[in-house]
């Protein structure tokens, strides 16, 4: 039977306890108080007691078991003894893992190894001879190196099991049970899974000496997310998604993004289609070698390559800098799988977005979703076709204004006067401008798009129940007459908000606000609902008009409809 919160969860670092060597390299990290996990496990975990934990990826778990294994070490002495061992799942969590420590002591003297497989382990094995404080390691790898006589488990004081869900799902309860047997008998055993399944239960009551059990709340966890994170949805079936697909990758223009699928094969013919589309796509999955896993993972870090396509085990434990997009191509089998994922554009105040393909039979996974992040995600209508052009020109428009605005610009456009010159000899100046730009439209749109409107408007139009959008203006129910929908060149990229919007069309249109109906602003760009018989007037009236301090185009978006 587990107990539960027996000590005062830390509102401070200062007030955890942590030695001064600690809390400097804090404060340089930037941290100021504690994740909720943290300060619900750094007085107990310091205090030495066995505990499970529960927290879903990106809350700061890492910080929860290595500060307290950090504090506890023993001050520097010439004979380096190995008093904590960490088992991950994955090497690249490993790599995460050993470099988080690495950064949390950097005042100590002390010394982390972490071994994995995939890599020569004798280089490991000289690691682990010249002495070491504390090791990282994969199961097998941590086996290995124990029957090799490398690795002495005999003086450990804690055992730390991170991903314990995970390391379970491939198979490695063998090896953990072999390497635990290693260990001396009155250890600190702490385990943490982003889910309890009964297994992990049965685990800890195998190993676990009356730990404390310590969830942060999954409402917490979702709460918090969402501040951070962006959560759209599109009901598309299943035969039509990968056109789908493409469509809302063309949309949202990700810089570097994760998409989930729940196969390899699902993984494998889906990077073929994008890569065959001219998207840098890299496939993840358990059927690559780890020398293949490395060489996706360094393109993707070297942002070279813009799409990974994977499944959730290959993925676990990966967290990119500058990865912005998360897109749930086929939806996870569980709400805390759902929550794992997004997690990765929602860490350390990074914003990001989370889109998720639903498919028809798959309403009430939605529902679960949508009652776990306690709002409904924010359904859109698959792209049409005149919208994504329009954000095509959009991006072009950008790229162009970028140019002008570059600091060395003049230096950039002197190099193109003399053929301007020789051009403007037998053609108009403005039809070369209009020339340049195509050419430079074509280059930067890519291939067409595929498909038809027609596919995604009946049966895809997006369920009322989830049809709340996060940017409606303040006066979003239907109005009687018909609406038509405008499209304007500026959008959250450029710190458009719904009040921007709506002070721009009733300043300069003359409408009043119960006249607009819904506003979504995308990143580039925005579309309006107005009444029907008045949207010509509105585009004539907003020309020329500033939103944000930046000239924006506004024009009818041909690929909606006029609706009642």
């Amino acid at each position: 039977m587990y107990r539960y919160r027996l000590y005062v969860p830390a509102t401070d670092f200062a007030d955890t306890g942590l030695r001064p060597e600690l809390l400097s390299a804090l404060s340089e990290l930037g941290y100021e108080e504690p994740t909720d996990i943290q300060a619900e496990t750094l007085p107990p975990l310091m205090a030495g007691r066995d505990m499970l934990g529960q927290a879903a990826t990106g809350t700061g778990k890492t910080a929860a078991f290595a500060l307290p294994m950090l504090n506890n070490l023993g001050r520097a002495s010439k004979r380096r003894v190995l008093t904590g061992l960490v088992l991950v799942p994955t090497r690249e969590l490993a790599l995460q893992v050993g470099e988080a420590f690495v950064r949390y002591g950097k005042h100590l003297d002390a010394r982390f190894v972490t071994v994995y497989g995939g890599a020569p382990v004798r280089q490991q094995i000289e690691a682990l001879k010249r002495g070491v404080d504390i090791v990282v390691a994969t199961p097998g790898r941590a086996l290995d190196l124990i029957e090799r006589g490398s690795l002495n488990l005999s003086q450990v004081r804690t055992v730390v099991l991170d991903e314990a869900d995970e390391m379970l799902d491939m198979g490695f309860i063998d090896e953990i049970e072999a390497i635990l047997k290693h260990t001396p008998d009155d250890r600190q055993t702490v385990l943490f899974s982003a889910t309890l399944p009964a297994r992990i239960g049965a685990l800890a009551r195998r190993h676990l000496t009356d730990p404390l059990r310590i969830t942060v709340a999954r409402s917490g966890d979702a709460d918090a997310l969402a501040k951070r994170v962006r959560q759209i949805g599109y009901q598309v079936s299943r035969a039509h998604k990968p056109v789908a697909l493409v469509r809302i990758l063309d949309a949202h223009d990700p810089t570097s993004g994760i998409i989930f699928c729940r196969t390899r094969g699902g993984v494998d013919g889906l990077t073929d289609r994008l890569t065959a589309r001219g998207y840098q796509a890299e496939a993840l999955h358990g059927g690559l070698t780890q020398d293949q896993r490395d060489r996706v993972m360094g393109r993707l870090r070297a942002n070279t390559t813009e799409l990974l396509v994977a499944t959730d085990v290959a993925a676990r434990g990966l967290d990119v800098e500058h990865l912005t997009h998360v897109i749930n191509y086929d939806l996870p089998a569980s709400t805390e799988s759902y929550v794992h994922r997004i997690g990765r554009v929602g860490r350390a105040g990074r914003d990001g977005v989370a889109i998720s393909l639903v498919e028809p039979r798959e309403r009430r996974m939605q529902t679960d979703i949508e009652r776990l992040i306690g709002r409904p995600l924010e359904m859109e209508q698959v792209p049409t076709l005149a919208t994504i052009e329009q954000a095509r020109l959009q991006r072009t428009r950008d790229e162009i204004d970028q140019l002008l605005n570059a600091d060395d610009s003049r230096t950039q456009l002197n190099a193109m006067k003399g053929i301007l010159s020789d051009l403007d000899v037998d053609h108009d100046i403005t039809d070369v401008a209009l020339a340049a730009l195509t050419i430079v439209h074509r280059q930067l749109a890519g291939p067409d798009v595929e498909g038809n409107d027609e596919q995604f408007v009946a049966v895809e139009r997006p369920a009322k129940s989830g049809s709340t959008k996060r940017d409606r203006g303040p006066s979003s129910h239907k109005k009687g007459g018909p609406v038509a929908v405008l499209f304007i060149s500026s959008g959250r990229r450029a710190g458009v908000t719904p009040a921007d919007l709506v002070g721009a069309l009733t300043g300069e249109a003359g409408l009043r606000g119960k006249d607009i109906s819904d506003i979504t602003v995308h990143d580039r760009y925005s579309l309006v609902e107005v009444p029907s018989d008045r949207a010509k007037a509105v585009v004539t009236a907003m020309r020329g008009t500033s939103i944000r301090g930046r000239k924006a185009t506004i024009r009818l978006d041909r690929g909606h409809r006029a609706r009642m």
